[in-house]
């Protein structure tokens, strides 16, 4: 006999909240901070990369089925080495700081993006198996089951916004010059100031994490079906069939 569906300690609700405190850290460490030097701008987004692939590699033993673990795997992946270069010294200038954040964004966004597409797919086709490439894919119960729930379907397009925005930021970036630089003056104050890219740069990363941060939190704290897992022991054991003589 199989084990009744269980709800697990984790959902995608916690990882959400998770990375949406995390965003919000950085936001506001960049908002208030009154350097945006690219020292300050790579230190604070490495430990939000760090903190951020923590809370993906932690959701894949916590949180995923087998079967679809992967978008969190490689998220988790490519944030923690971004977090990692962020601490050697050539990726904190001007030139290093925008190549990394950019570098990661691209990779980041793209797999969010991909990931949640696909899974909006799957999520619409009640029945069908995942596929890659239009390639059919075999998942183990316990992910086909999860794939096929309504809060899957929110996940995924959660994903997708998620890894858009990603991409829009990554974007922006591209078009940051690193030896920009604008003096202004404020009469007020009697003082004379310079607008220069990386200042620029660290401060559309401060808006990224904010907008990341609010939709996040309003995404993990909205009401949804939780998602039903079973044992692995339910997955493999077979049913069991009484003879009815």
């Amino acid at each position: 006999m199989t084990s009744p569906a269980r709800i697990p300690t984790f959902e995608v609700r916690h990882v959400q909240l998770a990375r949406a405190a995390f965003a919000a850290i950085a936001a506001v460490m960049i908002t208030f901070s009154p350097d945006h030097s690219a020292l300050i701008g790579t230190t604070v987004f490495s430990g939000f990369a760090v903190a951020t692939g923590m809370v993906f590699l932690l959701s894949v033993w916590l949180v995923y089925p087998a079967g679809a673990r992967w978008p969190s795997v490689l998220l988790g992946i490519a944030a923690l080495v971004a977090g990692m270069v962020g601490s050697i010294a050539p990726a904190r200038t001007a030139v290093g700081y925008l190549v990394l954040v950019i570098t990661w964004a691209i990779a980041s966004g793209l797999i969010e993006t991909l990931a949640g597409t696909r899974a909006l797919r799957n999520a619409r086709t009640p029945g069908a198996a995942p596929t890659i490439g239009g390639v059919e894919q075999r998942v183990a119960p316990a992910a086909a089951l999860a794939a096929q729930h309504p809060a899957a379907k929110s996940e995924a397009r959660d994903g997708v916004v998620i890894g858009t925005l990603t991409l829009i930021f990554a974007t922006a970036l591209l078009f940051v010059r690193p030896e920009f630089a604008l003096d202004y003056t404020i009469d007020q104050a009697g003082q004379t100031f310079t607008l220069t890219g990386i200042v620029v740069g660290v401060g559309v990363f401060g808006a990224y994490a904010a907008i990341v941060a609010v939709y996040l939190a309003i995404a993990g704290f909205s009401p949804r079906a939780a998602t039903p897992t079973t044992t692995e022991a339910a997955d493999s054991a077979p049913v069991e069939q009484k003879d009815p003589a």
